[in-house]
């Protein structure tokens, strides 16, 4: 593995989480492998788990983490070539991308949608940008389109507390007070349809998710008859992708709740968090003992740290030369 920044970036998905699973009983089993290598992180927007959960993934490792909010910490940043900067951009993407390069060996870039321009968003330009100017290994801590860490850490999850070889995982859509990105449900949905699992998408009218993430799964509007005998429901609200960005509603009868929990095959609630209380999940079903919030956030350590491991184990030599670039 040289990158990390889709599902398709990995080889064999259940050597995978294997490899995870291992790295969970034992985290300082490898602890010098990162020795005297360095992860920079670098945000373009907020973070609480993926921030705190990779530097500690490294630090397990034995790597030195530098962590930069760039909007706070750097310069402006120029992303289109050609352009004159003689407005509030104060550097270029090539430099800063290149020089952050020769400062790590791997780098770690979170970067989110805005939510107006659907094919700026969905080229990844900010992702792919620093992928060519960096020339070092990139890991997504979350992209316009997709957050694979997360995905990650959700699998894992799924695989401990499922108690039968093909449990029906359900996404279900869920309303919130303002547009949130198709990240998190695209990267699910991609994840689900790589593993051996019964895979349900159910929403309002108008929050089709794009066709590359949905492909083989089953899509209905009807969240009751997708709740029916499920063994694990994701909630995550999303804006619509077809009427970009827009809320479209905010019907509140799509909150998950005990009550409609007894459709399923007593499931377990997921959600990647933070998620507001009382909107997008109710109370009881958050405080209560379907919930694995806490769990998968857990999990997003021994995920990030598995995705460095492989990264580490494939790009670098133990003498500290570099195998492929």
């Amino acid at each position: 593995m040289r990158n990390f920044t889709t599902v398709h970036d990995v080889p064999d998905l259940d050597k995978l989480l294997d490899k995870a699973l291992k790295v969970k009983k034992d985290p300082f089993a490898t602890s010098g492998l990162g020795k005297h290598r360095t992860l920079g992180m670098i945000f373009l927007n907020p973070s609480l788990r993926t921030r705190m959960s990779t530097q500690k993934a490294a630090q397990n490792l034995g790597m030195n983490v530098i962590s930069m909010n760039i909007d706070q910490d750097g310069w402006a940043l120029e992303l289109n070539d050609g352009t004159p900067m003689n407005g509030k951009t104060v550097e270029h993407v090539r430099e800063a991308a290149a020089v952050m390069g020769e400062y790590c060996d791997i780098l770690a870039i979170r970067c989110f949608p805005n939510l107006k321009n659907k094919d700026e968003d969905y080229g990844e330009q900010i992702l792919i940008k620093f992928m060519k100017y960096c020339k070092k290994p990139i890991i997504s801590l979350e992209s316009a389109t997709l957050h694979p860490l997360q995905s990650m850490a959700d699998l894992i999850t799924i695989k401990e507390h499922s108690s039968t070889r093909k449990p029906k995982v359900v996404l279900s859509w869920a309303p919130h007070i303002k547009p949130l990105p198709q990240a998190v449900p695209n990267s699910f949905a991609e994840w689900m349809n790589r593993s051996d699992v019964e895979f349900v998408i159910t929403h309002p009218e108008g929050y089709e998710l794009h066709e590359d993430y949905v492909k083989h799964a089953s899509v209905t509007h009807d969240q009751d008859a997708a709740l029916k005998d499920a063994d694990f429901v994701y909630v995550k609200n999303w804006s619509s992708f077809s009427d970009y960005g827009k809320i479209l509603s905010k019907d509140e009868s799509w909150l998950i709740n005990n009550k409609k929990l007894e459709l399923t095959n007593d499931a377990k609630v997921m959600h990647c968090l933070p998620v507001r209380r009382g909107i997008e999940l109710s109370d009881e079903i958050l405080d209560g003992p379907s919930s694995l919030v806490v769990h998968q956030a857990a999990n997003r350590v021994f995920a990030a740290q598995t995705v460095l491991t492989e990264i580490l184990e494939h790009n670098f030599n133990p003498n500290g030369t570099a195998k492929n670039f």
